[in-house]
């Protein structure tokens, strides 16, 4: 173990993640006389993309001590129950995954095995009737959830659409409240210890030198220390997920928001759309083996439901993850720990998860390798699980229109996915490998809405009569239906307690 305790710790790279760790690191972390210094540069862009969450975001917020409708109002956000999946099974079909289960489990036995009872009946079933949150979602309503709701049926997650550079401002000034000093520039060396290899200082364009004992790289894909200083070295996954280009552009509001993200497949990827309070974020992530810039851009643009308000920018990723993301006295948050495509708008997520690790096994009292060793096994855990998530979408659509759909359909897949989708198809049981990312029925959502159905089910669903249980799910429905009809639009729900100053 190393024995040089953490007084200086540098920030390399602002965004988000650069200042969701400054924010979380100057609240939480208990080191007396500890200094926390960031160093960005103006002159480099964010990517951008981050606009959509998963719930988590909200207990990151919560740790913060933030005030969600200040938050809301700063950030120009909306609400976010899921997301909608447009032409991705077959041109034509749409299906949508909810932040909520579906349901009630019944006598032990995991809800989705009392339709499938019902399907292999005859029975007409539709998993959307028995989720809150997405019958909401397909009545552009908005309720915050109970904190005790009075049945499970009522409870469900919510996350948020936002402008990201707002919420890196937002958390700028949290941060510098809480003594985290901001160098302006850009860096132009990185100096290591000769015996050890350990960063031990940054110089800048303007000849500045920051030293430090700890350094943070949030500097994008480039990963400036975690890969070009230290050569850490990368899982290249664009076997798996041949995306490796996204197209981006903001585009007027046309109507009210609605209380969801919408993906829509394309021929040689898929489209995203994020609604906020005064605009609408929109991209093309693609594969360049399969579509040119000029077609991406086309895609785009006929894609836009409003007038296009920014120039579309396009970034170039490999799919994948860094091999460490704690690398000697490096640790690596964001982009620079790796990138999967913002399918499932895990990008936000995996900064604050990666924040979590580095809390818990913060080297108050120097390095230990067994640390380092935990956290990375962690990393690539939690990567590949979601990778696993992610894969499915393209393998199991139903597509054959385009070559890139028909490469998706036949290419190989991890094992640990082979090996989910092959239970599920067997009998319906959904693996988990603990923990994971998406829960159960994330899974389910996908499985079934891409017509992945199990030929048989778990049998101690039979232990109710059929018409026991069809008065059951009867009830379930219209708990369900009516309780959704209640709420106010989303727009009106916006408009009352967290509305926007104009831009």
């Amino acid at each position: 173990m190393s024995s040089n305790y953490v007084k200086n710790l540098v920030i390399v790279g602002g965004g988000t993640a650069g200042w969701m760790a400054a924010a979380a690191l100057a609240r939480h972390l208990q080191v007396p006389g500890l200094s926390i210094t960031l160093i960005e540069s103006e002159d480099i862009g964010t990517v951008g993309v981050g606009e959509a969450t998963i719930p988590s975001i909200r207990s990151f917020n919560d740790a913060l001590g933030i005030d969600e409708i200040d938050f809301l109002k700063h950030t120009q956000a909306t609400f976010k129950l899921g997301i909608e999946f447009c032409d991705w099974r077959e041109p034509g079909t749409a299906f949508f995954h909810p932040f909520a289960d579906y349901g009630i489990d019944l006598g032990g036995v995991a809800f989705h095995h009392y339709l499938a009872r019902l399907k292999a009946q005859g029975e007409t079933v539709d998993l959307a009737d028995y989720s809150f949150a997405t019958q909401l979602a397909r009545h552009q309503r908005f309720a915050q959830p109970h904190p005790t709701p009075p049945t499970p049926l009522a409870d469900f997650g919510y996350a948020y659409h936002f402008d990201a550079g707002r919420y890196a401002q937002y958390l700028r000034r949290y941060a510098e409240q809480r003594d985290v000093t901001r160098i302006e520039g850009r860096v132009a060396q990185v100096q290591q210890e000769n015996s050890t290899g350990d960063i031990e200082s940054i110089t800048l364009e303007s000849g500045e030198v920051v030293t430090g004992d700890f350094f943070i790289d949030c500097s994008g894909f480039r990963g400036l220390l975690i890969e070009q200083t230290l050569q850490t070295g990368y899982d290249d996954w664009r076997h798996w997920l041949p995306c490796d280009r996204a197209m981006a552009v903001q585009s007027a509001k046309t109507s009210e928001p609605a209380p969801y993200t919408r993906t829509t497949a394309k021929a040689s990827g898929w489209q995203w759309r994020i609604p906020l309070q005064h605009r609408c974020g929109n991209g093309y992530v693609y594969a360049s083996q399969y579509c040119d810039s000029t077609e991406a851009e086309q895609t785009l643009m006929d894609g836009l439901d409003g007038e296009a308000l920014t120039a579309a920018k396009t970034f170039e990723f490999v799919t994948g993850k860094r091999k460490k993301i704690w690398n000697k006295n490096c640790f690596a948050l964001g982009l620079a720990s790796g990138f999967l495509e913002p399918l499932e708008s895990t990008s936000i997520s995996l900064i604050q998860t990666g924040i979590t690790k580095l809390l818990s096994f913060f080297p108050y009292r120097g390095i230990n390798a067994w640390d380092q060793a935990e956290v990375n096994r962690q990393h690539a855990h939690e990567f590949e699980r979601i990778r696993d998530f992610l894969i499915l979408h393209y393998k199991a659509s139903k597509r054959n229109d385009t070559p890139f759909w028909r490469h998706c359909r036949s290419m190989d897949i991890p094992d640990s996915l082979q090996h989910k989708m092959a239970l599920f198809r067997q009998r319906g049981h959904v693996v988990m490998l603990e923990p994971e990312a998406f829960e159960r029925d994330s899974w389910v959502t996908m499985y079934l809405g891409f017509h992945e159905f199990a030929e048989d089910y778990d049998r101690r669903a039979d232990g109710i009569s059929l018409g026991e249980l069809k008065t059951t799910l009867a009830t379930i429905r219209k708990t369900i239906h009516n309780a959704a009809s209640q709420p106010v639009s989303h727009a009106e729900f916006i408009q009352r307690h967290c509305a926007a100053p104009p831009p």
